[in-house]
Order: C-alpha cells, then structure tokens, then sequence
C-alpha cells in the first residue's frame, strides 16, 4: 500500500487531524507508526465504542499501524467509575476486550496494555513534569475528558488525570493519538508539552463521536462542544445501543428514536448509517409496502441521504431499516457471549454490576 493509500484510510478515521502535514511526513519515513486509544472499563459497551472503534481499527491497522488499546484501569478509578472498586474495573476491561474480538476487529496488529502495570517511575516523573509546566487552570479546562463539565465539582485525584494521560501518550511512544472529538483538549496539551519535555510531537487523529438516540438538548453545536454534548450515553440506555441487545431492545429503541423528517443536522440515524451501516453493508435496502413506493436500495449514503432530505423516504421507513442491519451487525457478539463459557460469565457479572457515571 503507497503512501496515498495508507493517508486516505487514515483520513476517513479522523474527522480532524493534527496536523495532515506532520502525518505525512511521518508515513513517508516508511517505519511502522503507532497509535493509540485509551478506555475506561466502565459498564456495558456501546455500538459507538464497539462496532464503531472497530471499524476505525481496521483501517488503521490495514494502513499498517500498530494499534495499542491503553485500557485505563486506575483512570477508572480515579474517575469513580464501578463505584471504584478496581476488582469490578478490571472485569470490565476484559469484558470490552472480549466484545472488541466477537465483533470483527482484526487482532493481528492490536495490542492491550492495562494502565496498573506499566506505570513505572518513568511515567510518574512525566506526570509530575508535566504539572510543572502547567497551571491548575490549564489542566482544569482539560476536565471534558473525563466527561465532566466546568461546573462539576473535580476530586483532588482527577486534577492529575489529564497529567496522567498526556503521560500515557509518551510511555507508548505513540505517533497518533486516535482518539475521540471530545479528547481534542488533552491530546493539544500533550502537543504542547512533548518537545518541552524531550519527546517527539504526536499526530491527533480525532474520529467522529456517534450522537445518542434522544432528540440532543443543544442542537447547531459543532466540534468538540458538539462530540460532549450530544455522544452516546451509558447514563440513559435508551440514547445508546449496547453491543449485547437483544432485537427486542435494538427495534424498541430504534422506533422511539429521535429522527426529524427531511433534517440532516442532528439526526442519529442517519448518523448510524453513515458511520456504521455503509462501512460494513454494500448497499443498504428499505423495505416497504407498494402502496408507499416498494423496496429501495442505496449504494451510497449520499444516496440516501438525498433521497431523506427530498422527503422521499420516511423517518419511520430509515429507523425501521437501520435497527434490521444493526441487529446483524451485533447478532454475532450476542451468539459469542451466548455460547462462549467465558464470555458469558463476564456478561453476567459486568450486568450485575452498579453502573455509575
């Protein structure tokens, strides 16, 4: 694969690269880059954080880079995810990891590292040397992260976080950071800091975050205030669809599902159909009655997005289709944790647990 090829995978991932320029002189050395993505174990995972991430993986991994999952277990800790009990933390984590392998990622380039056992004194004097460089307001406004607010009350641990994370960036010796819109602030930090400290300026490869199902409280918003505000959340299980739903849960959800007529802006399904259905699918294929113009096929999603805004195709008509195409998307992870012994003891236990925010 020449270098056009390998830069045009990497460019459908991210929605905003910084810089293209530094990217590409990168990929013209030839050597094998690195990237990574940090997760938080933190209860059931979503289409946004499953079939999503895979799909941004493969292309990754297919432009040859080496993918490091940072599964960032005292992160989780520190931000009271699973009540801060690292015991379930850690269950988790191998629950995401266990998803990641039933829903098609490819492996062979992938790595996970768990954060507990490779912070070394090396990564805390980072830690420290960035809080050197660096006032507390700077770090607060870094907050979003860790998907707080500026009005949330921070506990004295989480002020190290975006620290922490800047540091993870330099103990895996990452080229690009891949990472969501709303990591946008801490991955500019680590810019700032990273010849400060004696180390190479990373490349920020930001994909899109995938909207929840709910009609978004703030619409119009673009950018990072945009990926924060209107994401998937674990925190409202009907905004979000889980990588083990049931066809039940997926069309329920997708029939209350927030989906104005002849609007593209703020739309979640079409979202689900440009990020996901049309990335996985050859075509996409409405079915519906004569009497309301018979069965269509889409090749492409601007197909189907023309045909949306002319009104050609009801709301109801794309929620009705896009849920048949997930459901098959996630049939082969709810079968793996179905009929796999250990996958299904992880599932049991990571439902069982309390899931905080």
């Amino acid at each position: 694969m020449n270098l056009e090829e390998r830069l045009k995978l990497i460019k459908e991932v991210g929605e905003e690269i910084i810089t293209e320029e530094e990217l590409i002189e990168m990929l013209k050395t030839g050597r094998k880059l690195i990237a990574y993505d940090g997760f938080e174990p933190s209860g059931r995972i979503h289409i946004a954080q499953g079939l999503l991430r895979a799909i941004n993986v493969n292309k990754l991994t297919k432009a040859g880079v080496h993918f490091k999952f940072w599964v960032a277990d005292w992160f989780a800790l520190m931000n009271n995810k699973m009540g801060g009990d690292l015991e379930k933390i850690r269950i988790v984590g191998e629950y995401f990891i266990e998803v990641w392998k039933a829903c098609g990622m490819d492996m062979k380039d992938v790595e996970f590292l768990w954060a507990s056992e490779n912070m070394d004194q090396k990564y805390w004097l980072d830690v420290l040397r960035i809080g050197r460089i660096n006032s507390v307001a700077r770090i607060t406004r870094c907050s979003q992260i860790m998907g707080r607010t500026d009005k949330d009350e921070l506990l004295a641990a989480q002020i190290f976080y975006p620290c922490m994370q800047a540091a993870d960036i330099f103990k895996l010796e990452v080229d690009i950071m891949q990472l969501g819109m709303d990591q946008r602030k801490v991955n500019v930090l680590a810019r700032e800091v990273a010849e400060k400290l004696g180390y190479k300026k990373p490349v920020a490869v930001h994909h899109h975050m995938l909207m929840g199902l709910t009609e978004p409280s703030e619409k119009g918003l673009t950018g990072v205030d945009a990926s924060i505000s209107k994401k998937m959340s674990k925190s409202n299980p009907d905004s979000a669809i889980f990588m083990t739903d049931s066809k039940e849960d997926i069309e329920r959800k997708f029939k209350k599902a927030y989906c104005p007529e002849g609007e593209v802006i703020d739309n979640p399904i079409l979202e689900y159909c440009k990020y996901i259905v049309f990335e996985m699918a050859k075509e996409f294929v409405v079915e519906r009655p004569e009497k309301f113009g018979g069965n269509v096929t889409y090749k492409s999603y601007s197909e189907l997005e023309d045909d949306f805004v002319q009104k050609k195709l009801h709301p109801m008509d794309l929620k009705t289709a896009t849920a048949k195409y997930i459901n098959e998307f996630i049939e082969p992870v709810r079968n793996h944790f179905r009929e796999n012994k250990h996958a299904k003891e992880l599932l049991e236990k990571v439902e069982s647990f309390q899931v905080t925010r």
